[in-house]
Formats: C-alpha cells, structure tokens, sequence
C-alpha cells in the first residue's frame, strides 16, 4: 500500500527564529521596517496566511471593505482593529458577537506582544512587531 506524498512546511530551526514559523514567515518577519507588525494565520480558514500592519489603524473583519477581510460566519462584519500606540500595536475590539481574544482571555483593548495569539471568530493569528536588529 503506497501513501501519497504530503508536503510538510520547512520549520526554521535558528536561534533567532520564532517558534511555529516557517521559514518565509520567519524572513517575513526578520524583513519588518520599523514600526511595523505581522499577522500570521495559524488556525483557520487561509492558514499561513499573513498580514502587514503599517498603517496607524487597520480593522479586521467580515465586511469585504476591512482591511483584513476574514470570511466566515464567526467572524462580525465590524469585528477588532489594530492601532499603532508609538512603536506598539494594540488590539480593540469593537462591538463583536463573539467577542476578540488574547492568548485565550476575552479582551477589549490590550497590548500586543511578539508571539501574541489573537483569535477572532475561528481564526487564530499570531502577532509579530518589528525587531531591532
């Protein structure tokens, strides 16, 4: 009995490299100008998926015009926004259904940290900011 071949993402094995990353995700991330973040689709629809955050605002949501559109029912049309505070990012939710978490606690408004998962509907994204070299 023969198996098919399955492909299995490269995993960087460096000491710099942030666990659960695949290489181009963790070059993705080494590559961040300053002031700027990543969001890497862990869980989900689109997992590996990855958005830049380099704008003082960017929304998240199920309606088509946000700027990270995440199709799926769990997901509200006006869900969390991402907002730069200095060379941070926060995250805020905005009025969800199902509410926007942090690391699994149901948050409002918090801090973002390197490695953060945020979960919003069935997504699971994890937070990646710019680091000095």
């Amino acid at each position: 009995m023969s198996f098919p071949a399955i492909s299995v993402p490269e995993v960087d094995t460096s000491s710099d490299a942030t666990p659960g990353l695949t290489s181009d995700q963790q070059r993705a991330v080494d590559a961040l100008p300053e002031g700027c973040a990543l969001l890497v689709v862990q869980r989900g629809p689109n997992a590996g998926a990855r958005f830049l955050l380099d704008d003082d605002r960017t929304t998240a949501g199920r309606q088509p015009s946000s700027d990270i559109f995440l199709d799926d029912v769990t997901v509200s049309r006006k869900h969390a926004e991402f907002v730069r505070d200095g060379q941070r990012f926060r995250v805020r939710d905005v009025g969800s259904l199902n509410g926007t978490y942090v690391n699994r606690d149901r948050v409002d408004d918090v801090l973002l940290t390197n490695g953060d998962e945020v979960q919003i509907g069935k997504y699971r994204l994890t937070f990646h900011s710019f680091r000095s070299r």
